[in-house]
């Protein structure tokens, strides 16, 4: 895929993968749905779910490390500042031929335009919360976020999934 149908795609993804509502309970069931399919994937990951800055599930998988969670933050704050996925504002970055040092002025020490971030959406209300893994390959951390926001909120992986890069 080239990078404007990967952006378009993952507009697509944000659109769709949006929740009804979202509590504690809700990311409580989330953060525990990816932590299920990584243990039986034997994935080495940290899982992070926030909503409006406030953690309310953490998960750091054998074989995983304090650079995992710093990755995390790094990728939440990402989301936090943009309203999007990290994987997005990384291509769009990659698209313009600039970093987020250069076009912003943020520091990389604080902020990752790499795959594994989410911003989480209630309809009709915005950005929420996040969802971040760290572990795996970016376009990896990032789909394995989509492929499980997609069987919790009854969405079509096949229309919502990113080609190969």
């Amino acid at each position: 895929m080239t990078i404007e149908e990967d952006l378009a795609r993952l507009a697509l993804q944000e659109e769709r993968l949006q929740f009804a509502s979202f509590d504690a309970e809700t990311a409580w069931e989330l953060g525990n749905r990816l932590r299920g399919k990584a243990v039986a994937r034997g994935y080495r990951i940290a899982i992070e779910v926030r909503q409006m800055g406030f953690p309310l599930f953490y998960s750091a998988l054998p074989g995983t490390s304090p650079d995992n969670a710093d990755w995390l933050r790094r990728k939440r704050n990402v989301v936090e500042r943009f309203h999007k996925s990290s994987l997005a504002v990384g291509l769009s970055m990659d698209k313009r031929g600039m970093t987020l040092v250069e076009r912003y002025g943020i520091p990389l020490t604080d902020y990752v335009g790499a795959g594994g971030g989410f911003p989480i959406r209630v309809k009709g209300t915005g950005v929420v919360g996040f969802v971040g893994v760290s572990g795996l390959a970016a376009r990896d951390d990032h789909g394995f976020i989509v492929e499980v926001l997609a069987d919790m909120l009854g969405a079509s992986i096949t229309e919502l999934a990113l080609g190969a890069a």
